[in-house]
């Protein structure tokens, strides 16, 4: 694992990325690796999950019969099973998180990269499981934004910026039969449990993800971004990352002509998205970024991408691995070219 990340560590720089993570080698999955992390959660086959692709399944079901057959849950290699909570949350993984710390330090420290610039990804709690255990879900939500803050405050206190992913935010609007009163009402707790989680943490080694998760589909049933906006912005953090590469929100650009950006605050929209294999062009990316400079300004502005390639290392990937590292290639030339404009 040390060599994987050391190795993961090394392309990023290769491919022009200032940003590195550590690839989240260490974690089987986005949701599975918090069962080795928190006590208190059991796997229960069979026990479901919280939201679907429902929608859409009905909206495209020919498509999707085929997709599922070989792509996300439909074509893992091994099966994704679902947590419950049935006990008190504790977290018991500082040895695997001291491992991921260590791991990260020293791919940073062979590969010439500040430390400080480096980021590793931790789940929000609105991703830990499904609740039995607790009386409320605002309890239980909380309980695991107190558990998993041992790993937040870790990651920061190694020197790490911190990215708290979060594409939950984003599923209670598109993908749930809740009232718009409900959804709402949810996703604010959803935001109360991430800044109980992140107190005491200063914002400025804070990065939030939130996007629409892993699917190559219509996604006809996505959520305008202008129904969260001021749900992200409410997160302790000072970076917000979030899809604007693919085509079903590259137009929200248009968002910031009217939503203001708090003083301090930085944007990382997405440039490539991991919903195709097509590669950006550079000089697409980089208009997509001045865009975003000419709003918020060009100091507010970093170059992104909509999401990891996949959120468990079980799934087969639906873009190839070598159409990812081309599509980093463009990021870092686009960046370039948006960079050579702004400040000439």
């Amino acid at each position: 694992m040390r060599g994987a990340v050391a190795d993961i560590v090394a392309r990023q720089r290769e491919h022009g990325i200032d940003v590195v993570t550590d690839g989240e080698m260490s974690k089987p999955g986005f949701f599975a690796y918090v069962r080795e992390r928190l006590g208190g959660l059991e796997v229960k086959p069979g026990a479901g999950f919280p939201f679907t692709f429902e929608a859409e399944e009905k909206a495209f079901p020919e498509y999707y019969e085929r997709y599922f057959a070989e792509a996300m849950i439909g074509g893992t290699v091994a099966p994704l099973e679902p947590l419950v909570c049935t006990g008190p949350l504790t977290y018991q993984g500082e040895d695997a998180l001291r491992r991921d710390l260590d791991n990260l330090a020293a791919a940073c420290d062979a590969a010439g990269v500040d430390r400080s610039s480096a980021f590793l990804p931790s789940i929000a709690p609105s991703g830990v499981g499904v609740n039995e255990h607790y009386g409320s879900e605002e309890e239980y939500f909380f309980a695991v934004a107190e558990a998993m803050a041992t790993e937040y405050r870790a990651i920061v206190d190694a020197g790490f910026q911190l990215q708290v992913d979060d594409p939950f935010l984003t599923e209670i609007f598109s993908f749930t039969d809740m009232s718009s009163t409900d959804r709402r009402r949810r996703g604010e707790m959803y935001v109360e449990a991430i800044n109980h989680g992140l107190r005491g943490i200063d914002p400025e080694r804070v990065r939030f993800h939130t996007c629409y998760s892993i699917n190559e589909g219509p996604r006809v049933f996505d959520v305008p971004f202008a129904d969260t906006v001021d749900l992200v912005l409410r997160v302790n953090a000072r970076v917000y990352s979030f899809e604007a590469a693919n085509p079903r929100h590259e137009h929200e650009y248009h968002l910031w002509e009217d939503v203001a950006l708090p003083e301090g605050k930085v944007l990382m929209p997405g440039m490539i998205t991991h919903a195709s294999n097509i590669v950006e062009h550079p000089e697409l990316i980089a208009e997509r970024l001045e865009r975003y400079a000419r709003l918020v300004g060009r100091e507010n502005v970093v170059a992104g991408a909509d999401c990891g390639f996949s959120s468990q290392a079980t799934y087969r990937p639906e873009v190839d691995p070598r159409v990812m590292w081309a599509k980093f290639d463009a990021l870092a030339e686009g960046a370039r070219i948006a960079s050579d404009r702004l400040w000439t």
